[in-house]
């Protein structure tokens, strides 16, 4: 019975040690192939925007900026 017992615990302990190891992260990150302006094929864009134009890709940027996501204006107007 302290023999199974014993076992029992070593295989345990095993298993908890196993489980705490830390697997390398070697991924290379993102790698783009084309620029961010040139679109991505979707019918999901915003209107207005011109895939492939960077000077609308721009506009767009500016315009989420200042309008979309800046909290404080989007609190003021109200």
């Amino acid at each position: 019975m302290k023999r199974v017992t014993l076992i029992l615990t070593a295989v345990l302990a095993l298993a908890g040690l196993a489980a705490c190891s830390e697997k390398p992260q070697t991924g290379g990150g993102v790698k783009q192939d084309a620029a961010p302006y040139a679109g991505t094929g979707s019918n999901f864009t915003q209107p207005g925007w011109k895939a492939g134009d960077k000077t609308s890709w721009e506009q767009q940027l500016k315009a989420r900026q200042q309008y979309g996501q800046n909290e404080y204006t989007r609190t003021q107007s109200k």
